[in-house]
């Protein structure tokens, strides 16, 4: 809920306060069409036509103001979408809760380079990236592992740095190590993959028979990873989700 700046009691005092602040370089929103303008000081206000008069709004904490109908919420967007704040100063700090740095935005793990936090109004959702992304807090994205800093090899390469490595028992996919990190591949059409070989082979294997024109979709199990096509947590505002990336599913009844 966007919050205006001053109250009904005080409605004399501050109309007057943004007269004053309209008199220098600030735009006046009753005098353009669309009625809704930045604010020229802080990228974390906007002015609204409300009545014939100027109102002064903030956006959600940790979201800055980004033109009318526009971002995730009430016009305002993350701040590192685009160059929102150049010239400009916020002006609210942070309020932090569990595992978000500000009420809104896109924050990475404690302990994973896999994982990172959704935050929305305060509530955090974790979320995974795959097919053996990690997330970069720089670009708040899933991104390959050769644009991340900091983050230790995985654990399904510790074999071979660069070789190749069963997926549960798909037959059609597989681990492609590249460096230390797993990216998931896909044998080409009628071909399988063999667990001896670690590559792809024509069929039939030990394991596996000849595909059909189509292979089967991955089964969840092979992925090692329950994680439902339609999770009931994610019914916020998270279209504008990083790429490659996919909510965790819940761990039980959330607490009353």
């Amino acid at each position: 809920m966007r919050r205006a700046i001053g109250g009904v009691a005080l409605m004399a005092f501050f109309g007057l306060v943004n007269c004053q602040q309209l008199k220098g370089n600030q735009d006046d929103p009753c005098q353009i069409k669309a009625r809704v303008i930045s604010d020229i000081t802080y990228c974390d206000r906007y002015w609204e036509c409300v009545n014939g008069q100027p109102e002064l709004y903030d956006c959600p904490n940790g979201l800055v103001f980004a033109g009318k109908n526009r971002g995730v919420t009430e016009g305002c967007d993350y701040p590192w979408r685009s160059n929102y704040c150049d010239g400009k100063q916020q002006a609210n700090p942070p309020i932090g809760t569990d595992h978000c740095d500000w009420l809104y935005g896109i924050f990475g793990h404690e302990t994973s380079c896999t994982r990172y936090w959704t935050c929305w109004n305060g509530t955090a959702t974790e979320q995974l990236c795959i097919g053996g992304l990690l997330y970069n807090e720089r670009t708040h994205s899933c991104d390959w592992p050769e644009n991340v800093d900091g983050c230790q090899k995985h654990p399904l390469c510790n074999d071979d740095p660069n070789g190749n490595v069963p997926l549960g028992k798909s037959c059609n996919r597989y681990w492609q190590c590249q460096g230390g990190y797993p990216r998931l591949q896909r044998c080409p059409a009628m071909l399988v993959f063999d667990r001896r070989s670690l590559r792809c082979v024509v069929p039939p294997t030990e394991d596996c028979d000849v595909p059909s024109t189509l292979p089967p979709p991955v089964q969840e199990d092979d992925l090692q990873e329950n994680i439902p096509q339609n999770n009931p947590r994610n019914q916020h505002n998270f279209s504008n989700l990083p790429p490659g990336a996919i909510p965790i599913p819940s761990k039980g009844k959330p607490k009353n």
